[in-house]
């Protein structure tokens, strides 16, 4: 306990003392850079199928397949009642199991990584995840992949894109602003990274755009990404809730959920990352109430462990 009084008072600390001088503004970044990945070209008869799939694994877990790419994100795949480590010397349960085992899983092209947390990236993964795996995320998070012997990283900045390419198929992943928490709190926190995906031959006219959010909560440089990227089709919405030391809140509860789909105005969105670990403290049942108050209902997916939503690409 006297352990977290006191990291309690350095983060109210920082709160007071940095939270008005909060940081540089994604609307202030000017230029961005482009990095491309080529993958040999995989299975025939995958390239050829015109729809995509989402499968929501748990927590921040989804695997994305899109014409013979299999894309995972944010990889966690411990069980329920194994522990985590968030920092500072705090830990949180998991509360579920994944749906897929770890060594279960089809070959994967790509990880996007939203930043470096053991809920998103365990230790189990940071073993068994073959280190020639290509993998997206931030400057930061990609200097602990670094130590850890990833030799593929991709380090983006706010707007940076990777455009991929496998076989006939490509998508073009932008990263887009994330914030784990108030200013103040942010500082103690790993840097966050949203992302805009945009497959199709044309990224500039995606057939499909995507968007993920990352542990973000809403700040003002989220209105920026509706701006530079209108016609979302599809959000996956980082929810739970979570809060450290019981106080602080760092990732969106089902209130900042649904004024995250008043920003992005996706055509449907997919809520992930909640009811895992114990931690999140808000629970689905707080986004489903505030939807329904919201009116918007009708743009809303649920998806148990395991089940998949199946997109379809415009057709050029």
């Amino acid at each position: 306990m006297s352990f977290c009084r006191l990291l309690g008072s350095t983060v109210l600390f920082l709160v007071l003392g940095c939270g008005l001088a909060g940081g540089v503004s994604a609307q202030e970044v000017q230029t961005a850079d482009t990095y491309t990945l080529k993958l040999p070209a995989g299975d025939a008869a995958a390239a050829g199928e015109q729809n995509g799939n989402v499968q929501f694994i748990g927590t921040a877990t989804v695997l994305i397949r899109y014409r013979g790419l299999t894309i995972m994100t944010d990889p966690n795949f411990l069980h329920k009642g194994e522990h985590v480590h968030l920092g500072y010397g705090l830990t949180s349960q998991r509360r579920t199991n994944p749906a897929i085992d770890f060594d279960k899983l089809p070959p994967i092209d790509l990880v996007i990584l939203s930043h470096m947390h053991d809920d998103h990236f365990d230790k189990l993964v940071q073993e068994k995840l073959p280190r020639n795996t290509p993998i997206v995320t931030n400057k930061e998070a990609s200097e602990a992949l670094k130590r850890l012997g990833f030799t593929q990283r991709f380090a983006l900045s706010v707007w940076d894109q990777l455009e991929v390419a496998k076989g006939e198929a490509r998508v073009r992943i932008t990263a887009a602003p994330g914030r784990h928490g108030a200013a103040g709190v942010a500082v103690l926190l790993p840097k966050v990274m949203g992302s805009v995906l945009d497959f199709g031959a044309n990224a500039d006219a995606p057939d499909y755009r995507m968007y993920i959010s990352g542990d973000t909560l809403v700040y003002d440089d989220i209105q920026a990404i509706p701006q530079r990227f209108p016609g979302i089709d599809l959000a996956l919405l980082h929810l739970g809730g979570t809060r450290i030391l019981g106080v602080f809140k760092v990732t969106m509860d089902g209130k900042d959920g649904v004024q995250m789909l008043q920003i992005v105005r996706p055509k449907k969105a997919i809520p992930i990352h909640y009811n895992d670990y114990d931690v999140f403290k808000s629970p689905l049942a707080d986004f489903a109430r505030e939807v329904k108050a919201a009116g918007l209902e009708e743009g809303i997916v649920y998806l148990q462990h395991g089940e998949s939503y199946t997109f379809t690409p415009r057709q050029r």
